[in-house]
């Protein structure tokens, strides 16, 4: 196939304009350079081992779900020709190699906005203890994975170092503003909608997921990444009509191993044997065929 690992990039002529927990981003002037590397992140720590292919579907799914939904609101995406746009970066084409976009300079909200259909993860912790998730209070009775009435809008904070935190749509719009905070919920719970109707018809549930927004001469736009298995929760829709819900498409793979090992979720983190590698990579590879068709 070709497609070499890539743990870290380190483009000495090119300005590092942030090492994210899973992306590399360089300041190309016009542009930045968003680079989708195999890092593992969990739990919000960064971990020492690669996952072959994870930095491409990253960035190939992105780039697909951002063409599917530009008509619902703009997107920083603007290409993925990249030595087409930047001659110089001929250079450096075997570590760019479908793992990398060029997108608008935009303006980042720091929030994360996370939309749940159904209530998995944290969201079943916190209602178990407390009856709600984040702000938004839940009937009683409901279980691992239960389908919610309706989508809920359940924002956090944004933390480059550290778990991310979990805040009330009151906070939400105090940080932001009344316009502002309401369009970004209805932008988000209408993009989550789309994608689980499109993807009900390629037998998959999204549980949930969140988008990252930025803002542009006062427009507000969608950033990052969109759809993934690092922001999104799937599940096979046959599974969960036969009441499995254990057998995810995406990172929690990786979760419920490292539940299952006792780790406290600090750092350092612990080692991923081959085996877990190889199934989180073929996780990977195996959702971005049931949803776009293609192979990598």
């Amino acid at each position: 196939m070709g497609i070499k690992v890539i743990f870290k990039t380190d483009f000495k002529d090119l300005i590092l304009l942030k090492r994210g927990k899973v992306r590399d981003i360089y300041d190309l002037g016009k542009h930045l350079l968003i680079i989708s590397t195999d890092r593992l992140s969990a739990f919000d720590v960064v971990f020492n081992e690669a996952i072959p292919y994870k930095g491409v579907v990253l960035n190939k799914l992105s780039e697909f779900w951002f063409a599917k939904t530009s008509q619902i609101i703009e997107n920083h995406f603007v290409s993925s020709e990249i030595v087409k746009h930047y001659p110089d970066l001929q250079l450096y084409s075997e570590e760019l190699k479908q793992r990398a976009m060029l997108v608008k300079k935009a303006e980042i909200i720091p929030f994360e906005c996370i939309v749940r259909g159904y209530l998995m993860g944290s969201a079943y912790e916190d209602y178990k203890r407390i009856g709600k998730v984040g702000s938004v209070k839940l009937m009683e009775g409901l279980e691992l994975g239960s389908k919610l009435k309706e989508p809920i809008f359940t924002p956090s904070t944004k933390e480059d170092l550290g778990h991310d935190r979990n805040i009330s749509y009151e906070e939400f719009e105090e940080a932001l503003g009344s316009e502002k905070a309401q369009f970004i919920r209805e932008i988000s719970i209408k993009l989550f909608k789309y994608a689980s109707d499109y993807l009900l018809e390629k037998g998959i549930i999204i549980a949930d997921t969140k988008f990252e927004f930025g803002e542009i001469d006062g427009r507000t736009i969608l950033v990052d990444e969109i759809f993934t298995p690092d922001s999104s929760r799937f599940l096979f829709k046959e599974d969960y009509e036969r009441g499995v819900i254990n057998r995810s498409l995406d990172k929690q793979f990786v979760r419920d191993y490292l539940n299952r090992i006792g780790w406290n979720r600090k750092p350092p983190p612990p080692h991923l044997s081959e085996e877990v590698i190889e199934e989180t990579s073929k996780r990977y590879l195996g959702i971005y065929n049931l949803i776009t068709g293609l192979t990598l």
